[in-house]
């Protein structure tokens, strides 16, 4: 059985599509999940599973509709993937400033003449890179205040996408791991 991070889009966001965490880590458990945990109020699920990552998400997605009435995006990577994703950064190193980093979760890989699209784009002074399912990002100022939002990623790739900051994909990849 092998570790797994759920992630979980726009949830608990302005007072908006709320969940309560223990109310998450209940549905999961009621799929069939095991050792499930949750970490802070944005929807982040580490459990265990055997099933495969897209079958995983698509039960917590149909599962969130039919408890709480809302559809919510929802992402699976194991813990080798979030681990692959930490080495592949190419903004973090031993002196990277961490609260400048960001990592955009991708449902799929996006399509190529969609990647060389949005290569060409300006976002300075922010920078991204775009690696497979992942979309690196370094915010010099306030990630809120940048370009390089989910919706700027999903509109240009055309594929889903949710964010977090380098401290909680840090602190998961610990979860996951224990």
């Amino acid at each position: 059985m092998s570790n797994k991070l759920a992630i979980l889009r726009g949830i608990n966001v302005g007072g908006k599509r709320k969940i309560l965490m223990a109310d998450l880590k209940s549905l999961c458990e009621k799929l069939g999940w095991k050792e499930v945990s949750t970490y802070i109020q944005s929807g982040n699920v580490i459990f265990k599973s055997e099933k495969e990552n897209e079958d995983l998400g698509k039960e917590l997605t149909d599962g969130v509709l039919e408890q709480f009435g809302f559809e919510v995006p929802v992402l699976v990577r194991n813990s080798e993937e979030f681990q692959n994703s930490i080495e592949k950064n190419p903004f973090y190193n031993s002196q990277a400033d961490i609260t400048k980093l960001h990592l955009t979760f991708l449902k799929e890989n996006p399509q190529d003449e969609d990647l060389q699209q949005i290569k060409l784009l300006g976002c300075e002074p922010d920078q991204f890179a775009v690696d497979g399912k992942d979309v690196f990002i370094y915010c010099e100022g306030k990630y809120h205040q940048s370009k390089l939002t989910n919706n700027f990623f999903e509109k240009k790739l055309k594929v889903g996408a949710t964010t977090r900051n380098w401290k909680t994909v840090l602190k998961l990849l610990d979860l996951a791991s224990e």
